[in-house]
């Protein structure tokens, strides 16, 4: 029987609808092919030894040898002007800027054939490092409101190249997502108190049947009101507005919990295309509402006419399902 759920973060309401789903192994697939990939291409720009065919590097971590581990580059094709000019343009109900702003990517790993979940726990904690020095130096910039630190992996999620990356933007306004989070959060703050955020963790660990890993200081559960199969929450125990406030040893922490869930994920869904979206509150906001987290979202199913038309969306595999389902991977 289907069902609607409310998620108090997002404010979206979701269907609950397993009928749909023809058979419960559909987001299991047997005929999935998922071919080989080579450690190295030539004619790929992020592979070692390539590096002439991108921007100049802005940051790098390197090993004892001098070979780089991680790299972070311009876009090439950025969806912001690097300038720190802004210009704002109104007629009548008409309203333009310039797209000020700043747009990164992180070359994640030298071997092509790698992605976050086959990559060494102790290399992801440099890339999660990486992360917050980049986020630590784009909070100074002048114009920048909203950093986003996101990664599409496979086709489906919106990626164009194959070699593991993520990407960095650092934008001049919020967006209504960041906008209307932030309004709730406030709201709780004012009416319950304390952090909406925290009250979520607190009552997903009570109720437990979401729960896929808790850490000391994180831990991954599968909402209640899940937008789609498999759709993961990473939250920190601890109350932090900002990513960048994470410490050394959480990030060690959160590497580990980060490469155990996409392995288990990809054994669970047979390795579905993915976006990775670090949440955190905008640059300088002050009244400590917001409470920063990773959302993964897996490109099992797309939207359609029902969602685009109402808003709603329709999620045929219920959370407690997939974190079960998660749970049992073992690894």
């Amino acid at each position: 029987m289907s069902e609607m759920r409310f998620n108090p973060i997002t404010l979206d309401w979701v269907v609950m609808a397993p009928d749909r789903a023809f058979r419960p192994d559909d987001f299991h697939r047997k005929d999935a092919v998922h071919p080989a990939r080579a450690k190295h291409r030539d004619d790929c720009p992020f592979c070692t030894g390539n590096e002439a065919q991108t921007p100049a590097e802005i940051a790098c971590m390197s090993a004892p040898d001098g070979s780089w581990l991680v790299r972070v580059i311009p876009n090439k094709y950025s969806v912001f002007d690097a300038t720190t000019e802004m210009q704002r343009m109104k007629y009548g109900t008409f309203r333009s800027m310039s797209a000020a702003g700043v747009h990164e990517v992180v070359v994640e790993h030298p071997r092509h054939d790698l992605d976050l979940g086959e990559m060494d726990p102790a290399h992801l904690v440099l890339v999660l490092q990486m992360y917050r020095e980049r986020y630590q130096v784009l909070r100074g910039h002048p114009l920048v409101e909203s950093i986003v630190i996101f990664k599409n992996q496979g086709q489906r999620a919106g990626s164009s190249l194959e070699h593991s990356h993520s990407q960095i933007t650092a934008a001049p306004v919020l967006s209504s997502q960041v906008c209307m989070r932030l309004q709730e959060a406030r709201r709780f703050h004012e009416l319950e108190g304390g952090c909406l955020y925290c009250t979520v963790l607190h009552e997903e660990l009570l109720a437990e049947e979401r729960i896929i890993e808790a850490g000391e200081a994180f831990v991954a559960f599968m909402p209640y009101a899940a937008l789609s199969p498999y759709h993961t929450w990473l939250f920190p125990r601890k109350h932090e507005a900002a990513f960048d406030e994470i410490s050394d040893g959480d990030i060690e922490e959160l590497a580990g919990m980060l490469s155990r869930l996409l392995r288990r994920l990809k054994a669970a869904a047979n390795a579905p295309d993915y976006n990775i979206t670090i949440r955190s509150a905008p640059v300088g906001e002050v009244s400590g509402c917001f409470h920063w987290y990773i959302s993964i979202v897996s490109r099992i199913s797309q939207l359609a006419g029902f969602e685009l038309g109402s808003g709603t969306y329709i999620n045929s595999m219920r959370p407690e399902r997939c974190a079960e389902r998660v749970r049992g991977i073992v690894l």
